[in-house]
């Protein structure tokens, strides 16, 4: 109860906390794809560090945006996915699609 009692009450700060980190927005992005292994998203996510990937998947997960499943084989399989939570910001994201294409055509 008492992390309830630390939430921001603005809904846009809110949101900012869990995605208003360009790396964050980048991972959800490849996520919404589908389910994804550390290596693939180290690929995709272009600049990000280890220790920064590490750091984010971390938190992601333990604000119910990512699900970590670790597959019992030597070496270990770790794959994350979006909860259905973190799949709920794909209106987000497709808006900002639109904003960024839409801005970029009045930049040329």
């Amino acid at each position: 109860m008492e992390a309830l009692k630390k939430l921001p009450e603005c809904p846009v700060e809110m949101t900012l906390q869990l995605i208003g980190d360009k790396w964050k927005v980048l991972i959800i992005r490849d996520l919404l794809t589908g389910t994804k292994r550390f290596n693939e998203l180290m690929r995709s996510v272009t600049g990000i560090t280890q220790k920064v990937l590490t750091s984010h998947l971390r938190a992601m997960e333990a604000a119910g945006l990512v699900n970590r499943k670790v597959y019992p084989e030597v070496p270990p399989r770790v794959e994350y996915s979006l909860t259905e939570t973190g799949r709920s910001l794909r209106p987000i994201l497709d808006s900002m699609v639109a904003w960024g294409a839409e801005y970029k055509n009045k930049l040329s």
